[in-house]
């Protein structure tokens, strides 16, 4: 499903973050971005991949990094996993998919045998000049932060 590739501009987007806010991903120019994209709040695996990376947000900071998860949950869904979990890096709420969309993030999964259709685990490492640098597909949710700075 994921066709965009280490070396492909990043598609650019405006959504809104959990304040209901304006999120763009040129407003992260100059900077690397560690753009998340996960199934929903307050689920055992996206909760320790979301902890993870609070765990080690300092860490990424120091590298440089800047965080952002998309999950197609609303505001009020991301605010309350910020404020149970004190994640310290907004949240996109792409309710329409359309971010998923654009990153070729939303598509056919299977569980237990059944068909539907959602959030295809997927983070992409975007450089200063809005490149992808990596897409990483097979997330370890409890080790994600040792993936991307390796």
């Amino acid at each position: 499903m994921i066709t965009l590739k280490a070396g492909d501009a990043a598609p650019q987007f405006e959504s809104i973050d959990q304040n209901g806010n304006p999120i763009k991903l040129s407003d992260y120019k100059g900077k690397k971005v560690v753009l998340y994209f996960y199934p929903k709040d307050n689920t055992p695996g996206c909760t320790a991949e979301s902890c993870n990376l609070r765990d080690n947000y300092d860490q990424l900071i120091k590298q440089g990094y800047e965080v952002l998860g998309v999950s197609p949950d609303n505001e009020k869904s991301h605010q309350k996993f910020i404020e149970k979990h004190s994640l310290q890096f907004p949240l996109i709420a792409d309710t329409d998919k359309a971010v998923h969309e654009l990153f070729g993030t939303w598509g056919e999964k299977s569980m237990y045998g059944r068909k539907y259709m959602g959030t295809i685990r997927t983070t992409f490492i975007i450089d200063e000049n809005g490149k992808i640098e990596e897409v990483i597909e097979k997330v370890k949710t409890k080790d994600h932060t040792a993936q991307i700075l390796k």
